[in-house]
């Protein structure tokens, strides 16, 4: 009897389903075999938190497994049998991502590192830490005050892990001046796809041996190898501090001021803008009162915050007076001085502006680098951008090294679209990149696609295929999965 042919792929279909079912629950198992069954869950039995990180743009997606190893062997066994079954891999910290470089694949492998979070060893000697990329910065901050030190990068989430510092090449308000992650972290020890274990520098200051894997492992996104243990400088603490609030009537005004600080010798470890209207929302939220008179929060357009820090109670006074004297003479309408809890609250309220954004509508965050004398050209362009579309660019940033923050209000896609082309553009122009700190992610990934020289897009794929040859590991991050 024959059979009719919709019959024919009916079967077929199931029976592919069948095969598929039998693969996935085979995978399932050497997952569980590797990490432990209470160590593994699959499917439904994820929580919603992993299926995201905090992006704006990036909708949630639960992955088919979730792998909790507890040891570097683990992870490469995890790798292994991941490119053994073509499963690909997502590397999750704390999930607190702003580019969807942790928002995992439907039919994906999230390994996190909640297990691995143990600060190995405190090297007062050589000044370094070496930890597990599970490690909270607050648990790490914690562990290195004990010895007079600390790690000095702080991308305003201290709930953030070392590893995801790692995976985007993190920076925060400190970096000023004591730059990124790239310029912190030594050395690494991470698996390759292959299951390989490398170590990758180590706890000197300088190497000259080959190529530097390190510096090409830092900011890659997961997407060459898995950091499973760090090796980050520290930094003595200096006991006294003090910070410096000046409102300015115009944007520019600020942005003229930041070179002559940087080249005072000052030596600020913080130096943000803050426009108007985010100071005003972030001093609502956390309820910050700075004491500035309506007078002058009526007229200003931007405030920069600038924080000094000194081991000498006189020395700090004497900066703190010279900064004052420099801010007044270049124009600030006012100069506050702030110290102990009203310090540490305004910062905690600036590194707090993403939150607040989220809670005002933001429909983007983003995080354009650009040379710090292009900032004044930058932000006026960008905003103009944004006014004619009717749509709204808002925010802060690093003025010490260039680095943009814009909350973008624009509920069209379309619009949205295009008005980011036009300012990542914009930002490329002068002489600057897309991301300065938060990673491309999935988020980013098809602006860089569009905007950057492609011959360097097929360097970065080369590079990508000589270590990922299996192409497991966070696809669809940096080079974006076209539909």
């Amino acid at each position: 009897m024959a059979i009719p042919a919709h019959d024919v792929l009916r079967f077929g279909n199931q029976a592919k389903k069948r095969e598929e079912g039998q693969s996935m629950g085979d995978v399932a198992a050497r997952f569980a075999e590797i990490v432990g069954d209470a160590n593994l869950l699959s499917g439904e039995a994820i929580p919603e938190d992993y299926a995201h990180d905090e992006a704006l743009t990036t909708s949630a997606q639960r992955p088919a497994h979730l792998a909790k190893p507890g040891s570097a062997e683990e992870v490469a066994e995890l790798l292994k049998a991941a490119s053994e079954h073509g499963v690909p891999v997502t590397a999750r910290g704390s999930g607190t991502g702003l580019s969807g470089g942790a928002r995992p694949r439907e039919d994906g492998l999230v390994i996190s590192f909640e297990r691995m979070n143990a600060v190995l060893e405190i090297d007062t000697e050589n000044h370094v830490a070496v930890v597990q990329p599970g490690v909270t910065l607050s648990d790490l901050d914690e562990k290195t005050t004990e010895a007079g030190l600390g790690y000095t990068v702080y991308p305003g989430e201290l709930s953030a892990s070392v590893g995801g510092n790692v995976g985007t090449n993190a920076g925060g308000m400190r970096a000023v001046k004591y730059g990124v992650t790239r310029h912190n972290v030594v050395g690494l020890q991470a698996v390759l796809p292959t299951g390989e274990i490398i170590r990758t520098g180590g706890k000197t200051s300088k190497v000259s041996t080959g190529y530097d894997l390190t510096q090409l492992i830092i900011g890659s996104e997961g997407t060459l190898a898995i950091a499973t243990e760090v090796i980050v400088k520290l930094y003595p603490r200096l006991p006294h501090g003090a910070t410096v609030f000046a409102p300015f009537e115009t944007f520019d005004e600020v942005m003229t001021v930041v070179p002559k600080i940087i080249s005072s010798g000052l030596a600020p470890h913080i130096l943000e803008y803050i426009d108007n209207l985010t100071l005003a929302a972030i001093s609502y939220n956390e309820k910050l009162s700075l004491g500035v008179p309506d007078s002058i929060r009526d007229t200003a357009q931007a405030y920069l915050v600038v924080a000094l820090e000194n081991r000498d109670s006189d020395r700090l006074h004497s900066d703190v007076e010279e900064l004052g004297g420099l801010l007044g003479d270049l124009g600030a309408m006012d100069v506050y001085v702030l110290e102990g809890p009203s310090a540490r609250k305004l910062i905690e309220a600036r590194e707090k502006a993403f939150w607040t954004a989220k809670a005002a509508g933001a429909d983007d965050v983003i995080d354009v680098v650009v040379p710090r004398s292009a900032m004044p050209e930058f932000l006026r362009k960008a905003r103009e951008m944004a006014m004619s579309r009717e749509a709204g660019a808002l925010g802060c940033g690093h003025a010490g090294d260039g680095n943009v923050h814009l909350a973008i209000f624009c509920k069209d896609t379309d619009k949205r679209k295009q008005l980011l082309t036009d300012i990542f553009a914009l930002g490329m122009e002068l002489g600057g990149a897309i991301s300065g700190e938060h990673g491309l992610g999935r988020a980013k990934a098809g602006y860089f696609l569009d905007l950057e020289d492609p011959a360097k897009i097929a360097l970065m794929r080369r590079i990508k295929e000589s270590f990922d040859p299996a192409g497991i590991l966070n696809p669809g991050v940096l080079f974006a999965e076209r539909a």
